[in-house]
């Protein structure tokens, strides 16, 4: 008997574990990292972020990342229609029936609300303001209008995900100030050829799912060449920081040396044939972005 009342025991311990993972699961906790990474290097800069308490900071960075994942549970609601279609997301919670959907909507939802007002409350309102309208951009414009409708969808939708650092700039001034607005706009322009270099070794799956991607609508050729004059734009964009005396000549050099090979990453995508070289460039392009803003962090002026 007490080896039956063990073994229950244990099964609904690891039922809960499952289900605890599998709503963190739910936030992308991937995509968290790199949203609070960004925000913090935002508050970083920012001035007199150092005569901020570290209370503080840390309620910030939390309500940044509930909030990023808490959108990202919505998205995953949202999608759970293609989700289950495309390989690389039919592993995910709600396709695989480990999550009811409503479940799902309503955990999103509460987070957000939760992430907001308490930015709102221990920061400041005009933080929580561009937390909340990241969100919804995320949500609303980019999920639920773009994403199925137009091969712009991650032009215009990646607005949501250049906001981190912005709402991390004004979590300690208060106010959006043109240096955050730069450090948006670098996340901005890199975020088509990143996720296009992921389109490109992953078109079949856009294309079951019937979502409009670059490399579907407009070809392959079109969407390489698209990549190129991105990274090219973006190039001038991240030396903004020196030039504006955001950061030193420590990031200068490092903005040269990682655009640079930004750049070459999507030359050797145009002219190959394979998708070697739109892997190796989607895995660059996420550190590209990390040791972008490390040396921003660093090198601080």
């Amino acid at each position: 008997m007490s080896n039956i009342l063990s073994s229950n025991f244990g099964c609904e311990i690891s039922a809960r574990e499952s289900r605890v993972s599998d709503f963190f699961a739910l936030l992308k906790p991937r995509v968290m990292s790199l949203v609070v990474f960004t925000g913090f290097a935002g508050l970083w800069v920012a001035p007199h972020a150092l005569d901020m308490h570290p209370f503080l900071i840390i309620i910030a960075m939390l309500c940044l990342a509930v909030n990023a994942g808490a959108a990202g549970a919505i998205n995953m609601w949202y999608d759970r229609d293609i989700d289950a279609v495309m390989k690389r997301t039919r592993g995910r919670p709600i396709p695989m029936g480990r999550v009811d959907a409503n479940d799902a909507l309503t955990f999103g939802i509460v987070l957000s609300v939760f992430s907001v007002m308490l930015m709102g409350v221990a920061l400041n309102w005009v933080a929580a303001g561009i937390l909340a309208f990241a969100n919804l951009f995320y949500v609303v414009v980019y999920t639920m209008w773009l994403k199925r409708s137009t091969p712009q969808n991650i032009v215009i939708g990646g607005a949501a995900g250049a906001f981190p650092p912005m709402v991390g700039w004004a979590a300690v001034t208060g106010d959006v100030a043109i240096e955050a607005v730069v450090l948006f706009a670098i996340i901005f322009f890199w975020t088509p050829p990143h996720f296009w270099a992921l389109s490109l070794f992953a078109n079949s799956d856009y294309k079951a799912a019937k979502i409009p991607m670059m490399p579907v609508v407009a070809g392959v050729r079109a969407t390489k060449i698209q990549m190129i004059i991105y990274t090219i734009v973006l190039f001038p964009i991240t030396l903004l920081p020196y030039f504006m005396g955001v950061a030193g000549v420590v990031y200068l050099i490092s903005a040269i040396a990682l655009s640079g090979f930004f750049i070459l990453t999507a030359i050797k995508v145009f002219f190959s044939d394979d998708l070697k070289p739109a892997r190796l460039m989607f895995r660059y392009s996420i550190f590209y972005l990390f040791a972008l803003f490390l040396a921003v962090m660093i090198n601080a002026t």
